[in-house]
């Protein structure tokens, strides 16, 4: 009896979509489109992931992982083809790295500032002549030069451990590889972060779920081309989940001090860390680890440099409209109901009882739920004008597998790229959509599985502990309301 040797035709076909999307996306980032043109080509990406997608959920499991592998190599790569096209971050990080070799403190020079000239090269610093052509990616100077860095009058935002790995980068990088030595970097924490969760979901979840970070096209776009420091932090961030869920709390709060200290936002996933968590000892080995390890890894910076270590920090959140939600796209879905001046008050407390209802009702063994819940709240309430910020979203929805989070993902990079054009219309659209999307995946899978579904373990549970002592309506009403929440 010989063995049947032929390829399953589920697996032909998700390679065929596979090849597909890597094709387009090699194509997005080599052509010259922009703003909405640019958005066109990765919404027709992003469909090709959707169908990749759907192709590998009936691939048989053993043929799973290699095929999630060798996916996430191809698309991944994509990110490499080109320099950076939608975002100047990376060139900050850059300078950045090369002030620290030299024995600066980033924090305490902007890169306009004249002391640091000598650091200067034609990369970063073209020559007059190439000031003079108006590049689209060129911030002029006030000496008549001109940068590729973004903001160049203003100090570095950067937390310690997102300037430790600018440093390890340079460090690392030959001399004259510009902009390819951070990209290889984040294209090798995106393969990290994608064997993470394969690691975490073979044992709790679905390896498939994996494809959801792996296949993204905001991975090689975001996190790889435009060498975002998120993907640090989003590896971090799976890493402090992943040992929550085992049981390891201070390794788990170390790691989302770690997290924090990269990029600030993974703060958000404390609630997520904590749920379920009713001891007062691993609350305080989860909170109290987390806020010590970015306590210590801000320490050095502290004592080393004569400005403000937060940096543009301040300047930052009211250039982006957070303090003002009466300007910009931001709290955008809230303030078609609500008067601007109430938007920021009504995020906080809606942060704040998700929050809360995700650490006194959550699962402890699965944390990335609670988690995905509260920073997706976070993100259509804020409703964030730069896409890159939805990498640790991403991330999430691969753990938990509630694939209609990502619609914020795709309303994040519509506000980025289309949102010079739509003004606030249109990023009050896409998130829009977005809240519409992620209402529908819940009411489909409350339809689909009642209680039993995704949180269900979650309602059962409180509802056997109530059904002991709360009898009839009260009981009713509360089972709907946690199968509503979860």
């Amino acid at each position: 009896m010989t063995r049947d040797r032929r390829v399953p035709v589920p697996v032909v076909v998700t390679t065929l979509v596979l090849s597909l999307l890597t094709a387009s996306l090699v194509l997005l980032l080599h052509a010259d489109a922009n703003g909405t043109g640019f958005l066109a080509g990765y919404a027709g990406a992003w469909a090709l992931f959707a169908a990749a997608a759907v192709a590998l959920r009936r691939v048989p499991r053993r043929h799973v992982v290699p095929l999630v592998l060798a996916g996430a190599v191809a698309v991944t790569a994509t990110g490499l083809v080109a320099a950076p096209r939608t975002s100047t971050d990376s060139y900050r990080y850059a300078w950045d790295g090369r002030v620290q070799a030299s024995g600066v403190s980033p924090y305490d020079h902007a890169p306009a500032d004249r002391a640091l000239a000598g650091l200067r090269d034609d990369w970063l610093f073209p020559r007059a002549a190439a000031c003079g052509g108006g590049g689209g990616d060129l911030a002029p100077l006030g000496d008549g030069g001109c940068t590729r860095i973004n903001r160049p009058a203003v100090h570095t935002i950067y937390p310690p451990v997102a300037e430790g790995w600018f440093l390890l980068v340079h460090a690392l990088s030959p001399e004259g590889v510009r902009h390819k030595g951070l990209q290889a970097a984040a294209a090798f924490l995106s393969l990290a972060v994608g064997a993470l969760l394969l690691g975490v979901l073979r044992r709790r979840g679905d390896p498939r779920h994996a494809a959801l970070w792996a296949w993204c096209p905001a991975v090689p776009v975001e996190a790889v081309n435009n060498a975002h420091v998120d993907v640090l932090a989003v590896f971090l961030s799976v890493g402090a989940l992943a040992f929550v869920a085992r049981g390891r709390h201070p390794t788990g709060g170390g790691l989302l001090g770690l997290a924090v200290a990269a990029k600030l936002l993974p703060a958000v996933l404390l609630p997520g860390a904590l749920s379920g968590v009713r001891r007062p000892r691993t609350i305080v080995a989860v909170a109290l680890t987390t806020a010590a390890t970015v306590a210590v890894l801000y320490l050095p910076y502290i004592l080393i440099s004569d400005a403000s270590v937060l940096g543009y920090l301040g300047g930052y959140a009211r250039e982006e409209g957070y303090d003002d939600s009466g300007t910009g796209g931001r709290y955008a879905l809230l303030r078609l109901v609500l008067p601007d001046a109430w938007a920021l008050p009504v995020t906080m407390l809606g942060i704040a009882a998700v929050s809360a209802a995700v650490w006194w009702r959550g699962d402890p063994e699965r944390p990335w739920h609670g988690a995905l819940l509260t920073t997706g709240t976070a993100f259509l309430l804020l409703t964030p004008g730069y896409s890159w910020y939805a990498l640790l979203l991403v991330a999430l929805v691969a753990l938990d597998g509630r694939w209609e989070w990502l619609a914020v993902a795709l309303a994040g990079a519509a506000a980025y790229l289309a949102g010079p054009v739509t003004g606030s219309t249109g990023v009050t659209a896409a998130y829009g959509a977005a809240a519409a999307v992620v209402g529908a995946g819940w009411w489909v899978r409350r339809r689909q599985s009642g209680p039993r579904g995704p949180g269900g373990d979650l309602v059962n549970r409180v509802t056997a502990t109530t059904s002991g002592g709360v009898k009839g309506a009260g009981t009713g009403a509360q089972n709907r309301l946690l199968r509503f929440v979860w």
